[in-house]
């Protein structure tokens, strides 16, 4: 049986407390994933068993539940595992720039100091934002942590290759080490996964170790679960450093049975042993609002992939609101009540 008081050991204050986060960044990006060959056989193959996917889905908010301590080091796991997100059209620097001050220091001083989290460095694992906001953000952050952009025609994707392209080099000239782009959906859904995989390596080729590459899906265009596991084992195989569901604006966002769907390819291609060294995470985007949804998410990380995929470099969540509900959850476990969400204005 397993255990259900399981608990996300609490990360330890670095041993050099003045180090640059932006030596970490650098860091992250020469650990950047590199293409592999592309196989057909590792797309045709697959099958995915609706059913038992949504039973195992339903399942994952039972098999777990997070108490006293162990909660509260969830919480900060969730938080240090956020790309803090604006993705507006009305974004402004001062808007921007108040959510990177949030992204830095997400957690009010009493809050802290009432949980005896005082020494721990306690951040967003990222700010992410449209292109135009980038300096903005990069200004703001100073490398303390990444500054991710979504590019390549964000949301849709309907735009020429070649402007895609350019998207992702200037984001990256502008200051972003993470760049989150958007697939061609219309490959999927007409099978041209070759098509697919060339136009994923043609943006990982220009992050190149300059930013790491997250790849955005948009589940809810995908109309099928194989689809959506085909669509994985492709971007995975094109060097992808992380496959995200979504982008947030598609009918459907991320869904624990789209996100198991995704964290099996992810699997299935270590146990086939053909990654090598490389490790590809996973981000859920779109509609995470609540604390316990986040806690669903972690606990699918830590059935499905194991305690590694519980940390920032191998699990983002991609949010806005959440973090709100998180502060709210954490001031009640330290003061025994909760705050309005005015008292914790968020941008």
């Amino acid at each position: 049986m397993p255990d259900r008081r399981t608990a996300i050991p609490r990360r330890r204050a670095s041993s050099q407390p003045g180090r640059p986060e932006a030596r970490r960044a650098k860091a992250q990006r020469a650990a950047s994933n590199s293409p592999i060959p592309f196989d057909p056989a590792l797309v045709q193959s697959i099958r995915v068993n609706r059913s038992a996917i949504e039973t195992r889905a339903v399942e994952l908010g039972t098999r777990r539940t997070f108490k006293v301590e162990a909660q509260v080091a969830a919480y900060l796991t969730a938080i240090r595992c956020i790309d803090l997100t604006t993705l507006a059209g009305d974004d402004t620097p001062g808007r921007v720039t108040r959510l990177c001050g949030k992204a830095l220091a997400p957690l009010e001083q009493e809050v802290i100091e009432a949980l005896g989290l005082a020494p721990l460095p306690i951040t967003t694992a990222a700010v992410c934002v449209y292109p135009a906001q980038i300096r903005t953000a990069a200004e703001c952050l100073k490398g303390r942590i990444p500054v991710a952009s979504v590019a390549t025609g964000f949301p849709a994707g309907q735009t020429f290759v070649s402007v895609k392209l350019k998207e992702i080099d200037l984001a990256i000239k502008e200051g972003a080490t993470e760049i989150d782009v958007v697939i061609s959906r219309e490959k999927v859904l007409t099978g041209k996964w070759r098509s697919l995989y060339d136009e994923i390596v043609a943006y990982r080729t220009v992050c190149g170790d300059r930013a790491r590459l997250k790849t955005i899906l948009g589940v809810g265009n995908l109309q099928t679960l194989t689809n959506v596991a085909a669509a994985s084992a492709v971007a995975i195989m094109a060097g992808s450093d992380m496959i995200k569901t979504s982008t947030g604006f598609e009918p459907t966002n991320a869904t624990l049975p789209t996100g198991l769907v995704m964290v099996r390819q992810i699997r299935r291609f270590i146990d086939l042993g053909v990654l090598k060294q490389q490790r590809v995470g996973f981000k859920p985007a779109g509609g995470i609002r609540s604390a316990k949804d986040a806690m669903l998410w972690l606990i699918l990380m830590l059935e499905e992939l194991g305690p590694d995929w519980t940390k920032p470099d191998l699990f983002r969540i991609g949010a806005s609101g959440l973090l709100t509900d998180i502060e709210r959850q954490l001031r009640h476990l330290a003061f025994g009540r909760y705050a309005n969400a005015e008292y914790l204005p968020m941008s």
